[in-house]
């Protein structure tokens, strides 16, 4: 069955990229297209990607940088200097 019938992407497509780790429409739009021209497929395609487990999505949930590839430091805490030129 068609999902994106601007760019003839199937449901079946749709999960092939959700099986290969696009957890968003946006990734999903990356990857084929689907949603990025008229947008009337864009819940269609999220209620096919649901609330699975995603690992990016996991990380979006806990407040952290979702699409970095290494982990971003905390920032540091404390009083900060402020060199004053002489």
């Amino acid at each position: 069955m068609y999902v994106c019938s601007c760019f003839g992407v199937t449901e079946q497509q749709v999960r092939q990229h959700a099986d290969a780790g696009a957890c968003t429409p946006r990734q999903i739009a990356s990857a084929c297209k689907a949603g990025t021209d008229c947008g009337s497929c864009v819940r269609r395609i999220q209620g096919i990607l649901g609330r699975g487990a995603c690992p990016r999505r996991e990380l979006a949930d806990q407040g952290a940088p979702a699409l970095t590839a290494e982990p971003v430091p905390a920032p540091a805490v404390g009083p900060q200097r402020v060199h004053e030129a002489a």
